[in-house]
């Protein structure tokens, strides 16, 4: 066992109260309390330059970490912008900031550079925020802490109700946050959300620091806080749900087209994708492949409620997939960046399935042990990867540094490097 297995063998989460969690992962002794309103009441919503200046001087004589949290209009709106930014931070209590009115946060991200942001769920957030101009340079990820402290409930309101002993109101959280104005309800939501995020870090800090896991989770939120923004996803279209119903070239043509053909009319029109076309008529006209706008309306998700000129653009789409020439069609799958599935290993490669075998059942007991999720103690892709093409010689060092290529963070490799030796060098 390494030292840093030592550290975390008494691994049950609890607060710092000392208590342990039930079987539901409830580290709190008598009935959670309600929190109704935040501690100085729901703030105004900051929507011009004088008030954001105000804001921004107030935060940045604030002092200690800053609690952030954004507000999102998934499944109404185009894209993942943000609609709402709550902050909270000691001595400058909480602020709502409408980013649509103030776009440009680039002031307020300044002031706050160096400070630790705490957030949930950091990675859902970053991007919207980066958009705006707030990007942090230290941060503290109250999700991935719980993850890694062991809690199988890790939802903000299931942590806050765990750790410490509050009820928080869920009801709004997948509301259309790009409504103006934002009805009063919503915003005592929003800022609620930030009220006990600090709280929260802070006892979860106490926690990791008690397994011996405090390390590991700083190098994962450096990790998060240092990583390059996401890659734009190629070919998008192929996510479509429903595609593995969708086989040949030509009908892959047709949901290509239809599928950038709503792209653009939703990011025109700013709504979500799929309140243009949903997924599902997509791939059942790609498989009927209909000849004409007549045989395009009797196909589900193209009823009669949509107009004839709506049908008429659908099947302009449809059209072109018909028409294009074979070399122009898109080839089933996508190009393999890495190892086949799983699944066939068995047949290609019977010494890697048996390395693949070897090695997640180490995982397993390893995550087991140290009571935290497989996939935060080394991520399967890194696993798979390794047992499809291992080093040339096996031995802790280059397995360390294969581990390293692949992005895992230093507390991961000392912890994964054993379970790999062992799995590549054992006979099938």
């Amino acid at each position: 066992m390494t030292d840093a297995q030592n550290t975390a063998a008494d691994c049950s989460p609890r607060t710092t109260g000392g208590t342990p969690p039930d079987a539901a992962g409830s580290s709190v002794t008598g009935a959670p309390t309600p929190l109704l309103e935040p501690r100085e009441g729901i703030p105004p919503v900051i929507a011009d330059q004088a008030g954001l200046a105000d804001v921004v001087a107030a935060f940045g004589a604030g002092s200690g970490p800053v609690a952030v949290d954004a507000e999102r209009a998934s499944g109404y709106r185009y894209g993942q912008r943000a609609y709402l930014v709550q902050l909270r931070r000691e001595g400058a209590g909480t602020a709502l900031i409408d980013p649509v009115a103030c776009p440009d946060l680039s002031a307020l991200g300044t002031v706050l550079s160096g400070v630790e942001w705490d957030l949930h769920a950091a990675t859902q957030d970053l991007p919207c925020l980066r958009e705006i101009g707030m990007v942090p340079t230290r941060l503290f990820d109250t999700e991935l802490a719980g993850r890694l402290a062991g809690f199988p409930r890790v939802g903000l309101g299931a942590m806050v109700e765990n750790v410490l002993g509050f009820v928080l109101e869920k009801g709004h959280s997948a509301v259309d946050w790009s409504t103006r104005p934002l009805p009063e309800p919503w915003l005592r939501y929003a800022a609620l959300d930030v009220e006990l995020l600090i709280d929260l870090r802070d006892a979860l800090e106490k926690e990791l620091d008690r397994q011996g896991k405090l390390e590991w989770a700083l190098q994962e939120f450096d990790a998060i806080a240092t990583a390059p923004p996401a890659e734009p996803r190629k070919d998008p279209w192929r996510r479509t749900s429903g595609m593995h119903k969708v086989r040949r070239r030509r009908q892959l043509g047709v949901v290509r087209e239809l599928w950038e053909t709503r792209d653009r009319i939703a990011r025109r029109r700013d709504v979500s994708p799929g309140k243009v076309l949903s997924d599902a008529a997509i791939v059942e006209a790609a498989l009927a492949l209909p000849a004409n706008v007549h045989a395009l309306a009797q196909l589900n998700g193209f009823g009669h409620r949509m107009g004839r000129r709506q049908l008429e653009q659908w099947q302009a789409a449809v059209d072109r997939a018909r028409a294009l020439p074979d070399s122009a069609l898109p080839q089933p799958g996508q190009p393999m960046t890495g190892p086949p599935p799983p699944r066939a290993w068995a047949d290609k490669d019977p010494a890697a399935a048996a390395r693949l075998s070897a090695a997640r059942a180490g995982v397993t007991a390893l995550a087991e042990q140290l009571n935290l999720p497989q996939e935060n103690l080394v991520s399967p892709d890194t696993v798979r990867r390794i047992c499809w093409e291992p080093p040339q010689v096996v031995d802790a060092e280059s397995v360390e540094f294969a581990l390293a290529g692949y992005g895992a963070r230093p507390w991961q490799v000392e912890l994964v490097t054993p379970v790999l030796v062992r799995a590549l060098t054992a006979r099938a």
